[in-house]
């Protein structure tokens, strides 16, 4: 299993940034998918999946802003992050399995930082 998020950077409060994640060596069309974030001290923080049908959930402080999507030819999952906030400052992660406030268990990326800060 490879998971290979990017896309991550500095942007200013209010601005945009879309992650990306490719995966490979498992059946992604069959996955769900989940993007999940890290704050150092703080424990991790389920953000958004996306099933294999396409169905969609979000964490509430991120419905409305967040858009995770999905392209099953390339094997690909994707999070378009809008009207950012210094909050959302985090390692950003995508990959399967569960996370609770204290683990995530299953297959994960490396991670890439967003930091939203003027």
């Amino acid at each position: 299993v490879q998971l290979v998020e990017s896309g991550g950077g500095l942007v200013q409060p209010g601005g945009s940034l879309r992650l990306s994640c490719a995966a490979s060596g498992f059946s992604f069309s069959s996955s769900a998918m989940t993007w999940a974030r890290h704050v150092p001290g703080k424990g991790p923080e389920w953000i958004s999946t996306i099933d294999s049908g396409g169905s969609t959930s979000y964490r509430s402080t991120v419905r409305g802003r967040f858009t995770i999507s999905r392209d099953n030819a390339k094997n690909t999952v994707s999070l378009q992050m809008n009207s950012l906030k210094p909050e959302d400052t985090a390692v950003y992660y995508c990959g399967f399995g569960t996370v609770t406030s204290t683990t995530r268990d299953g297959y994960w990326g490396q991670g890439t930082q967003v930091t939203v800060s003027s």
